[in-house]
């Protein structure tokens, strides 16, 4: 027998750029980070899975967008931060959020996410409402770029962090392996009825296409939740029937020379909302 198909909808999240979402309602800074959640697809989820009031938890919170958007929309948001560098932009996106009217309270936590229920406040245990959360992933589609006269192009803002330790720079088992104990201690934290909300995008290493979204599910699954959703962010706008691209420079030139190569691939477009619920026991 067939097992049953996954709810699914796409979210138009990419309406308009991500410069765009981010413009006075983020410190000009946070250009910084190399790979930050679209504010919109943060937003999208908290208003599916929250109501004013809960507690948002984003255990990998980078600049704090998933604290931003559930501080603007009257949730209080708990983040953890392995970098000590995006932890305090993060709390200084908080406090410029307060600042222009978010009735919400947001904390940071500096520490690595795999610890994520010894590192918050013990209290929160069994209250957290929903996890909204990404992952370091696919370092093809990350930075900026600067191009100089007659000297070719230079990418700056490309990396998380140098420390080796970090998530961003392990290879991909082990980043399953800390996905899963990040998930494991987010279940410890989740209300009965809590649900985690994670963003992943698929990515290529050498060519072949690594599909992030389905090893995570797996992944989430061995830590004790249920995958009911898996939704489809778009990472393009939608007018009428016709796409708008919003690609990276660096995607666009991926898909440049594998064309050149004779080997073409098209640009990814969307990535994956996996949403889990904590397992009923019986």
């Amino acid at each position: 027998m067939a097992e049953p198909c996954l709810p699914l909808s796409v979210w138009p999240v990419a309406q308009r750029t991500s410069r765009a979402q981010r413009a006075g309602r983020y410190l000009p800074t946070s250009g910084a980070h190399p790979a930050k959640m679209l504010p919109a697809t943060a937003r999208a989820a908290i208003e599916a899975y929250s109501e004013p009031g809960d507690f948002v938890l984003d255990p990998m919170c980078g600049i704090g967008t998933t604290l931003v958007e559930a501080v603007h929309l009257g949730r209080d948001a708990v983040g953890v931060e392995y970098e000590p560098r995006w932890a305090e932009l993060a709390s200084s996106n908080l406090a410029h959020a307060k600042a222009n009217g978010a009735s919400g309270h947001g904390e940071i936590h500096i520490g690595d996410g795999r610890h994520v229920s010894s590192l918050v406040d013990p209290a929160l245990q069994g209250l957290v409402a929903l996890v909204v959360t990404s992952p370091p992933y696919g370092p093809s589609v990350h930075g900026h770029v600067r191009a100089r006269p007659g000297r070719g192009v230079t990418k700056y803002d490309c990396a998380y962090s140098s420390d080796p330790a970090n998530l961003a720079a392990v290879g991909l088992d082990e980043l399953l392996r800390a996905v899963h104990n990040i998930l494991v201690g987010c279940a410890r934290l989740l209300r009965p009825r809590g649900l985690v909300a994670m963003t992943v995008r698929p990515w290529r290493r050498h060519g072949q296409l690594v599909d992030l979204p389905g090893a995570i599910g797996r992944v989430g699954e061995q830590a004790g939740l249920v995958l009911f959703e898996r939704n489809v962010a778009l990472l393009a706008g939608l007018r009428d029937n016709t796409l708008v691209p919003r690609a990276s420079f660096f995607a666009l030139e991926h898909a440049r020379k594998s064309r050149h190569r004779g080997a073409p691939q098209l640009v990814i477009a969307h990535e994956d909302v996996l949403v889990f619920r904590r397992r009923v026991v019986p």
